[in-house]
């Protein structure tokens, strides 16, 4: 009899069981080509590929000597060199003024007038009054040279008690009319307080009091300030450590200050150091200086926050761009590219920053290059690729030695 001939269900798991073998000598003679491959070829032909491919590209500056301006930076605030609130010196009404807000005014120009009648009723009164007197004086001297001639031709008729009572009448007169010219200035002081003029060159702010108002001395809304920036001061604090420095410096001269806008980017004016403040203020350990600026372009605004850079000295020392400086575990290092193209890490001591130039006072020779960009890619004695470009990734203000 014959044998049953297997089912379709059976030829399908048959051809199931045998799968994983079959891949699995596929895959392993494909393994055993490779080596016989990898080992039979020259090692050359596996180097398709140059090692300079895989060196990062890197920008680099050189180290060069040069003198390095240090400054003491602060926080200042920018305040006027007068500020005057306008008053009234005198009660009445509010004329007119003559100022436009925010207009640049000169001493001496008229800034507002008040109702100037009654003070001048005053001065023409006080007028009037001297010459009163001064006619009664005119009158009493008469008698008196008048006793004076008889009691020399008549003694009987005027006796000297006459006389003394003429002469004291005369002195009184005298006295009298001084009072009526003290008098005479009062009033006409007043009168000249009715022209308020401005005490100082500046520039007027906001009106604060309208034409038609009555003013009075006891007020005390100013009818406009006026503030002087030309020139202008700044106030800014140091640390209490920086005092001896700063006096050490103020002894060869005048020291320069340099304030800059709040992002401590753009310059806005120069000017020289006016004083020290004459105590350190105990609860923030700072001192206060004052520094004057001719701000003749009015970069500097009352009431305006700037940071402030205090020249003290120069330094001379080897310089390098501030990007080329990093901060590791062990302190402060830089990327050094060494004449094979490869780079090392070199430990540095550091002094004054200027802007974007660091000095390093240690750690460095002349003329070495180092990295100022693409420092993250680096591994000790990596072969880099170095940048050609003449600009070092925003180190374009380092004035180094040319490559």
């Amino acid at each position: 009899m014959a044998a049953p001939s297997p089912s379709a269900g059976q030829r399908s798991g048959r051809r199931r069981s045998f799968a994983p073998i079959i891949l699995v000598g596929l895959l392993g003679a494909v393994a055993a080509g490779g080596a016989v491959w990898w080992f039979d070829t020259p090692r050359a032909a596996h180097a398709t590929i140059s090692p300079a491919a895989y060196a990062p590209p890197v920008s680099v500056a050189v180290a060069t000597p040069r003198d390095v301006p240090v400054y003491l930076a602060g926080l200042g605030t920018v305040q006027a060199s007068n500020t005057t609130a306008i008053h009234t010196q005198v009660d009445g009404t509010l004329q007119r003024v003559n100022f436009i807000e925010g207009q640049e005014v000169h001493k001496g120009d008229v800034l507002a007038q008040i109702d100037p009648r009654t003070d001048q009723a005053a001065l023409d009164e006080a007028k009037a009054k001297k010459a009163q007197d001064e006619a009664q004086l005119v009158s009493a001297q008469k008698d008196l040279e008048r006793i004076q001639d008889l009691l020399k031709v008549k003694p009987a008729v005027e006796t000297p008690q006459d006389l003394d009572h003429q002469i004291a009448l005369v002195s009184q007169l005298k006295a009298t009319i001084e009072s009526d010219q003290a008098a005479i200035e009062s009033a006409q002081t007043e009168l000249d307080y009715t022209t308020i003029t401005a005490p100082t060159d500046g520039r007027v702010g906001i009106r604060q009091v309208d034409p038609g108002n009555v003013v009075q001395t006891t007020d005390t809304t100013p009818i406009v300030v006026l503030t002087q920036t030309k020139p202008a001061a700044v106030v800014f604090s140091l640390p209490e450590k920086d005092l001896g420095d700063v006096r050490k410096a103020m002894q060869a001269g005048p020291l320069d200050v340099v304030a800059f806008d709040q992002d401590d980017r753009a310059q806005l004016a120069q000017g020289k150091l006016l004083l020290i403040d004459n105590e350190a203020d105990q609860t923030t350990g700072t001192i206060k200086l004052k520094a004057l600026f001719p701000n003749k372009d009015e970069a500097l605004w009352p009431g305006q926050f700037v940071n402030v850079r205090l020249l003290i000295r120069s330094q001379s020392g080897l310089t390098i761009p501030s990007a080329a400086v990093q901060r590791g575990p062990d302190g402060l290092y830089a990327w050094v590219v060494g004449s094979d193209g490869r780079v090392s890490m070199r430990a540095l001591k550091t002094g004054p920053v200027d802007g974007d130039t660091t000095i390093v006072t240690a750690g460095l020779a002349e003329r070495d290059r180092v990295v100022v960009d693409g420092q993250s890619k680096l591994q000790p004695n990596a072969p880099v690729t170095v940048a050609t470009t003449g600009q070092f990734a925003g180190q374009s203000g380092y004035k180094g030695a040319p490559l």
